[in-house]
């Protein structure tokens, strides 16, 4: 199965659907599976005077609240309607994290086959009840969490109604961007062997090997911010990718996925021609002539691989030459 890409556009539209659909067009151009953005409304997710992380208050006006940031971010369902349109037109899944239970429903009715839980919803019991009720596919981000917290997450989903097969569990850290240190990719994989779920890798890192270590570490599923430009005025734009970026991540990650090929130990189509190049026969090391014994004097190893392998070499030190041999004939 193809390692599934999400370019996460998140609210790097700045609230303007050109800009939505300029990012759409980005994470088509990458050849990412889907584009993301998130649904809320501010008024349900964060009180009026709810302060900003420290990141944010780094990429925006530091004196204003994170609600008034939050509430020029929303895009409200008609607009959620022109860009599932707007994705159903170029060819890419369009996805959108509910951030409060409006929005759950909201993106319900929208069709949305699969649901995206944030890292900070984890320990929001009627929020993931409610989802998991649903039956859908579920990508569940555990950034902030402990093991147990993850656990019980996917207890509640499950008892709500969702199968086990169809959650996948992302690896996250929520700092943006994530100090290298912090990332602890091994976690992946401690998820994967606790729970026995598919898992995968929400980055927020900076730069791209992350994302491809975690793909060749068995993530199934790659969740990473992008921007058109990271100069931007915004709370994201300075920790995600640039569309040529993003492109190359995209690519890495489809040339890791081939590299990885198959587990059985073997030559590949591609070397077997080098087989009689590059392996050696068992060859007279002078003239032979017929009946002389063979022995460590008389032969030797050398290229081409074509004749008798030199893993017989015991084999036929002992024996009798059966004709006359030149120096460098095969035995």
């Amino acid at each position: 199965m193809s390692v599934f890409i999400i370019a996460e556009a998140g609210v790097n539209h700045n609230g303007s659907i050109k800009l939505a659909k300029r990012l759409i067009d980005a994470a088509v151009d990458s050849g990412a599976n889907a584009v993301k953005f998130q649904t809320f409304k501010a008024e349900n997710l964060v009180s009026k005077n709810a302060i900003k992380a420290e990141y944010q208050k780094k990429t925006t006006d530091a004196l204003e609240s994170q609600f008034d940031m939050l509430k020029k971010l929303e895009l409200d369902i008609d607009m959620h309607k022109n860009l599932i349109s707007y994705c159903q037109e170029k060819g890419i899944m369009f996805l959108s994290t509910p951030f409060d239970h409006d929005s759950i429903e909201m993106l319900n009715e929208l069709g949305l086959q699969i649901f995206k839980i944030p890292s900070g919803e984890i320990t929001n019991l009627p929020y993931l009840r409610r989802i998991g009720s649903l039956g859908k596919q579920v990508i569940l981000s555990t950034g902030m969490s402990t093991l147990k917290e993850v656990g019980d997450a996917l207890n509640i989903l499950i008892d709500a109604g969702t199968l086990k097969q169809n959650i996948t569990v992302l690896h996250a850290n929520t700092m943006y961007p994530t100090p290298m240190e912090d990332v602890h990719l091994n976690a992946m994989l401690t998820m994967q062997k606790e729970f026995g779920v598919a898992v995968g890798y929400s980055d927020h890192t900076q730069g791209i090997e992350v994302d491809i270590a975690a793909v060749a570490m068995g993530a199934i599923c790659i969740e990473k911010h992008f921007t058109l430009d990271k100069s931007m005025e915004g709370p994201d734009h300075k920790a995600s990718l640039e569309p040529k970026e993003l492109k190359k991540m995209v690519l890495s990650i489809r040339n890791i996925e081939k590299a990885l090929g198959y587990s059985v130990k073997k030559p590949s189509p591609s070397e077997s021609v080098n087989l009689d190049i590059a392996r050696k026969s068992i060859v007279a090391k002078q003239y032979i002539k017929k009946g002389d014994l063979l022995n460590d004097n008389n032969i030797t190893i050398k290229r081409p691989g074509n004749g008798i392998n030199p893993m017989k070499w015991d084999n036929i030190i002992g024996t009798n030459a059966i004709k006359d041999y030149q120096t460098d004939d095969l035995i």
